[in-house]
């Protein structure tokens, strides 16, 4: 099984990178997490998509997401919502609209995240959940994780060095996975 995860930060020392970094070393046996970030991905500008096309990082996301069986958003949270910038990401790989059922329709989804503040990325998580409702997807409700004081849950590689966030974030990938898993047999 194939899952992306994407991160929505584009800070270097991102807790959300670090949380989907550590979800590939604890990925079931059997599930291949591929972690990808929303690096390079350019604002969104219809008369950038119409004179060029697609960008190559956003052509590279929507390939990954739809040869996926799952897909994974390690959310941060900016002013109690979602950040515009991965906000724009998504918009991107909804691009040209006609791609929107082959990229996300029908295709299981998850939301996770880290914050600094004492409330995880809890509003910013129920934000999404329009946005993937508009395109589509089939949200998953097994599980939520919300890395609150995420600076006391990394070290400064980007480590997970609470072992209950860890043990957490474990069961949160084999749980999706799990959903994953049922939907493709279903």
């Amino acid at each position: 099984m194939k899952i992306l995860g994407i991160s929505g930060s584009l800070r270097k020392g991102s807790f959300n990178t670090a949380l989907l970094n550590a979800a590939v070393e604890l990925a079931p046996s059997g599930v291949e997490l591929i972690a990808r970030t929303i690096h390079g991905v350019p604002l969104y500008d219809a008369d950038l998509e119409a004179a060029d096309g697609i960008p190559e990082k956003v052509r590279e996301l929507k390939d990954l997401a739809i040869a996926a069986d799952g897909l994974i958003l390690f959310t941060p949270e900016y002013n109690n919502s979602l950040p515009g910038v991965f906000k724009n990401a998504i918009d991107w790989m909804s691009r040209p609209s006609t791609d929107i059922a082959q990229v996300f329709g029908g295709k299981p989804i998850a939301i996770l995240g880290a914050s600094p503040g004492n409330f995880g990325t809890i509003l910013s998580q129920n934000a999404w959940l329009t946005v993937l409702r508009t395109l589509g997807a089939e949200a998953w409700f097994g599980g939520r994780l919300m890395v609150s004081r995420a600076g006391s849950v990394f070290d400064a590689d980007g480590a997970i060095v609470d072992e209950k966030v860890k043990h957490n974030l474990a069961a949160f990938i084999e749980g999706f996975s799990a959903f994953v898993e049922a939907r493709k047999k279903g």
